[in-house]
């Protein structure tokens, strides 16, 4: 027997919202049609009727599920050098401590109404939670290798782990463009050119990496000198991380640059020149968690790129939950309207995911998910909105 729900709106995403909709769902959660108020007479069946919004499932996509065992061990506002010190020190753990804690944000982010998620990793221990997970991971395989004379070597390791994903959908993902060496940012597109292999990269996270690519100086100098690696190869680039890699990056794949904190107007007008699909994903809390600090939404907002969100991971955030960055972003730029934003949580990540077939917009046929947001004011979020996941 199909279901209906109501609430005060409904946001389909791939339409206007409908006040007092109400959503007819089959038990399998698939979506059988969406009624305006002026249907509903036509029904003659129970509604099962709430307070607030009614969106599609969340897409969180960017997230580290592996360090989630590093839930309140790394302080807050050091700065990006910094935090990857701590994460390298501090991130050997028990293997049976990492699973459960990785077990128990999986379950959490499920209850925080997130369905879908892109995932970073480095090691194949998380295969068996994604793998009897009620979430849809991408898992994106990360690479690090800054000396060009192990290029080959990181690749190859890098294909034997995405092999270990199957049959999970993986891909090969660059790191960072401080970590990453233009030897090994090659291999990646050459791969990419020949196979589907969808495409994810921190991008400018720090100020200390722009100042890296432009004059070979700052913090990231110190942070090689502690991994003992001589960097006499690298020259200064004359120019932002972004700009000095965008060259490297392959032309043929869907691009997404996560986090954006010290992305510029020039780094946004070179982007566009490039011609490359490139995506853009907020972390805003593990942001103000590293750097405390923001990227310039609004600049990239009018860029007119598809913008994503993610949560990062426990490492550099208290909870792994969309609607908290939603309500960060509304707490900082509150002239955006959530109708908006909301789609950057849902629709643009299935989007950039490829799975918006089944995620990311309330339509008929599909199986995206139901979050109720609840303590809204209309239409809009507010810092005291909590999610409740209906389906």
């Amino acid at each position: 027997m199909p279901r209906y729900i109501s609430a005060d709106y409904i946001f389909p995403i791939s339409s206007e919202p409908i006040k007092d909709g109400v959503i007819m769902l089959h038990d399998s959660g698939e979506i059988l049609d969406v009624f305006s108020s002026s249907q509903i007479d036509q029904l003659s069946k129970p509604i099962e009727r709430h307070q607030g919004i009614i969106v599609p499932g969340f897409v969180n996509a960017h997230c580290h599920l592996e360090l989630s065992h590093m839930l309140g061990k790394i302080p807050r506002a050091t700065g990006l050098v910094s935090f990857i010190k701590s994460v390298i020190s501090q991130r050997a753990a028990d293997e049976a401590q990492v699973l459960e804690a990785m077990k128990i944000a999986d379950e959490r982010m499920f209850n925080n109404g997130i369905v879908a998620i892109g995932d970073i990793s480095n090691i194949d221990l998380s295969f068996s939670v994604k793998q009897n997970s009620k979430i849809f991971y991408h898992t994106f395989i990360e690479l690090l290798g800054f000396d060009p004379e192990k290029a080959e070597l990181v690749f190859q390791k890098a294909l034997e782990l995405q092999a270990k994903f199957m049959p999970l959908k993986a891909s090969l993902a660059p790191h960072a463009p401080y970590s990453v060496s233009k030897q090994l940012f090659d291999l990646i597109k050459f791969h990419s050119e020949r196979h589907e292999n969808l495409f994810s990269m921190h991008n400018q996270e720090s100020e200390p990496e722009n100042e890296f690519f432009l004059s070979k100086k700052g913090p990231f100098m110190d942070f090689y000198k502690m991994l003992n690696l001589n960097i006499d190869f690298f020259q200064a680039q004359g120019q932002t991380s972004l700009q000095s890699v965008l060259p490297l990056l392959p032309d043929n794949q869907k691009l997404l640059l996560v986090h954006n904190t010290f992305t510029n107007a020039d780094d946004i007008a070179k982007a566009k020149l490039s011609g490359k699909n490139l995506n853009w994903c907020f972390c805003p809390n593990a942001n103000q968690y590293i750097e405390g600090q923001l990227p310039d939404i609004e600049l990239i907002r009018k860029s007119g790129f598809n913008i994503t969100l993610g949560t990062d991971s426990l490492a550099s955030n208290d909870n792994l939950c969309i609607l908290s960055e939603l309500k960060t972003i509304k707490k900082h730029f509150a002239h955006l309207p959530t109708s908006e934003i909301m789609c950057w949580a849902t629709s643009n990540g299935a989007q950039f995911l490829g799975i918006e077939q089944t995620y990311g917009s309330i339509e008929k046929g599909k199986t995206p998910g139901l979050n109720l947001i609840s303590h809204v004011n209309g239409m809009e979020v507010t810092h005291l909105s909590e999610v409740m996941r209906l389906v």
